[in-house]
């Protein structure tokens, strides 16, 4: 028998947590993008009807930037119609990330109806990913978060290096929250606080959402996406769950990093997220089984073992 099979983890709830958490699932997106080779369309179309069929309501689709930039999702325009239909089938909701208003454009024209803006907290990371200051990014994604909504799209908001930037160590909270309500001003429906290099501690993820609902952020705007470099990529988000979050990000296998960010290492493992989740008596509406065997499969397509624990706890590796 399997580990779930024998009824474990054990649900053992705890106070104050919330009854069900939404897992905004990257790994096609954020997972795939940081691979050194380029995985086939098809097997990327595959990838993410695993995942819907796994019970992953939100998958983040590709990313319509310029190829140039990450030649990895270049294929953004022939993937997206091979997945479009998880909308009508299942209600799988297919966010895609744009940079600007020409990506906005070839995501409406492919029907896209969730998109997604990349900001950052700290003028370093806005330059090295976006070769602008942070005022300048906010003024760039203005009109395409403004014609999204035009077009009844649902739009996230995206902040990187809200716990720590690799050229400027500690980001002062006032900092973030100053940019996160930028983004809410502008329009977005939710923002995404970014563990770029994955620093952030618990205490500190307090304070951040503390001072987001301060500033009038309500807590059912905020989505969590840490990276576990140093390990603390679940402590994290139990206390974001503490806080009230109710959206969590993750990546199928663990898979991903950022171009961008040399020291940044693989997002919170979807995998490992259920575990725990499961365990608390959330509800997640993930089968992991079928999860774990989409990982798998996934890391045979691209030749090396998942890093996630729990999956290779499940599929007994070594």
């Amino acid at each position: 028998m399997t580990t779930p099979e024998l009824g474990l983890p054990m649900p053992v709830p705890a106070e104050g947590l919330p009854a069900h958490v939404r897992i905004h699932e990257v790994g096609a997106r954020d997972g795939l993008q940081n691979e050194k080779a380029t995985v086939p369309t098809e097997t990327k179309a595959e990838f993410v009807r695993r995942l819907a069929d796994a019970g992953l309501t939100t998958i983040e689709a590709t990313s319509f930037v310029h190829p140039k930039w990450v030649p990895q999702l270049a294929d953004a325009e022939q993937l997206f119609p091979l997945v479009r239909d998880l909308g009508d089938l299942s209600g799988t909701a297919l966010p895609v990330l744009v940079p600007n208003e020409r990506g906005l454009d070839r995501a409406l024209a492919l029907g896209a109806t969730r998109i997604a803006v990349f900001a950052s907290a700290t003028e370093s990371f806005a330059k090295a990913n976006l070769n602008r200051t942070v005022d300048e990014a906010l003024a760039m994604f203005e009109p395409v978060v403004r014609r999204a909504k035009d077009q009844d799209a649902h739009v996230r908001g995206y902040l990187s290096m809200c716990f720590g930037d690799p050229w400027e160590g500690p980001v002062p909270v006032p900092q973030v929250v100053r940019v996160c309500r930028a983004l809410l001003d502008m329009g977005c429906d939710e923002l995404s606080l970014g563990d770029t290099i994955g620093v952030a501690t618990p205490g500190h993820v307090r304070a951040l959402l503390t001072a987001l609902n301060r500033q009038g952020v309500a807590t059912a705007s905020i989505g969590v996406h840490f990276h576990d470099t140093y390990g603390q990529a679940l402590s994290n988000t139990l206390a974001a769950l503490q806080h009230g979050v109710t959206t969590v990000d993750a990546s199928a296998g663990g898979l991903g990093g950022c171009p961008y960010a040399k020291s940044a290492t693989g997002n919170l493992a979807t995998e490992d997220l259920v575990w725990m989740l499961t365990g608390l008596g959330i509800d997640t509406g993930v089968d992991l089984d079928r999860l774990t065997a989409t990982s798998v499969w996934m890391a045979e397509q691209l030749g090396r073992p998942s890093p996630s624990r729990t999956v290779r706890a499940l599929s007994h590796q070594e």
